[in-house]
């Protein structure tokens, strides 16, 4: 017999197959280990930038992209398990990376807004604010866009870009607001007493700020009423209430003394021609 032929030969199982198994697996399981290592990293990083007392809006956005870089490298150790050249694929996605970039100008235009407001912080999470035509507060902001919710309590997604690129208004960036309110009494009603009620009213709401002192004075005589201003400070968190409250009482005051608040209206005179 010949002792060649009692050695056995190797199958094609056993030559492509299971070390091909093997290598799935090992990335399979690198791929699986390593997002959860990520995932681990990125809470260790939250926690630590939240110890050192830096803004909620950097934590989250730094989080977002440190997990994204963690995964990209996950990745291609995975492939590199898998016996991809993943210089060369590197290579090729840098080639590429030129026509991709032109392609997503507007992504990367995002991109670089959401770092700009991270670096220069025109409002943080929980700032009540209106950009891009959305009034809403803040929750996150993100890679490429930054989420509000409105005072209804709907969810708005706005791209960084146009929040960056435009104007921002802050309504949480001072503690005190002022409340601009024009009241419009009638010609023939007494406006020394409509001014008199209006200082009454703002002098017994506590709410309402004594500094600055309360503006009321004679604003413009327009075509259908004489326009009173009205402009206190009150707390940020005191303006709606307030706001609401001076309308309501100013109405109910000027019923009980017979001030009139006129509506617009056009007086038309009709003369009689002989013919």
């Amino acid at each position: 017999m010949d002792p060649i032929n009692t050695i056995s030969q190797p199958t094609f199982f056993q030559m492509m197959f299971v070390p091909w198994a093997i290598r799935i697996a090992t990335a399979i399981a690198l791929w699986i280990v390593g997002k959860w290592i990520a995932k681990k990293l990125v809470r260790l990083s939250r926690r630590l930038m939240a110890k050192a007392q830096l803004d909620e809006m950097l934590i989250k956005f730094a989080g977002n992209i440190i997990y994204t870089v963690l995964l990209i490298v996950v990745g291609i150790a995975a492939l590199d398990q898998l016996g991809i050249k993943t210089t060369s694929l590197l290579a090729v996605f840098g080639a590429a990376g030129l026509a991709v970039g032109l392609a997503l100008k507007d992504s990367l235009a995002n991109f670089s807004s959401g770092v700009l407001l991270i670096l220069f912080r025109p409002f943080k999470v929980g700032d009540f604010i209106e950009a891009a035509g959305v009034l809403g507060t803040v929750d996150e902001v993100r890679i490429f866009s930054t989420i509000l919710h409105t005072p209804d309590n709907r969810q708005v997604i706005v791209p960084n870009g146009q929040i960056y690129g435009g104007t921002i208004v802050n309504f949480s960036a001072n503690s005190t607001r002022r409340i601009d309110l024009v009241i419009g009494i009638g010609y023939e009603d007494d406006l020394r007493k409509a001014r008199d009620i209006i200082e009454t009213i703002v002098k017994n709401d506590d709410r309402i700020l004594e500094e600055p002192e309360p503006y009321v004075a004679l604003g413009e005589l327009a075509d259908s009423s004489i326009n009173i201003d009205l402009r206190p400070w009150v707390n940020r968190s005191d303006y709606l209430a307030v706001k609401s409250s001076l309308l309501e009482n100013i109405k109910t005051s000027f019923d009980e003394n017979g001030i009139s608040i006129p509506y617009p209206q056009q007086d038309v005179h009709l003369h009689k021609v002989s013919a």
